[in-house]
C-alpha cells in the first residue's frame, strides 16, 4: 500500500535514482566508503526525502517550498559528486552523463 507521497511520480524516479546509485557505488573502492560512497548516497537519498516532507507539508506553502528547495539542492549536490566519480574513474564518462540527466530532470519538475 502506497502512501501520498509514494503516488507522486516524482518521487518514484529520484527514489528509483537513489537505488541506481546505490549499486552502481557498490562498485566504488574501499577506501571511498567515509568520503564519497556516502556523500553521493546520502545526496541522492535526501532528494527523495525532501519530496516526501515537502509533500507532508504542503498545506504550509513556505515549508513546502523550502523542501522543494532542499531536493533541487541536493540534486545539485547529487551531480557534483558523480562529477568527482567521473574524474576518479570509478564510472564511466555515458554512465555519468546519463545519471546527470535523470538528476537534471527532477530540478525541472
Amino acid at each position: 500500500m502506497e502512501s501520498g507521497f509514494e503516488k507522486l511520480l516524482v518521487y518514484k524516479k529520484a527514489f528509483a535514482l537513489a537505488m541506481k546509485i546505490f549499486e552502481l557505488t557498490k562498485k566504488f573502492p574501499k577506501e571511498e566508503c567515509y568520503s564519497l560512497t556516502d556523500q553521493i548516497r546520502r545526496s541522492s537519498r535526501s532528494v527523495a526525502s525532501n519530496i516526501a516532507e515537502g509533500y507532508r507539508k504542503r498545506i504550509y506553502p513556505k515549508h513546502f517550498i523550502s523542501k522543494m528547495t532542499d531536493a533541487d539542492s541536493e540534486c545539485s549536490e547529487t551531480i557534483v559528486w558523480l562529477n568527482f566519480a567521473r574524474e576518479c574513474k570509478y564510472i564511466e564518462a555515458e554512465n555519468c552523463i546519463d545519471l546527470k540527466k535523470s538528476v537534471i530532470r527532477f530540478q525541472t519538475y
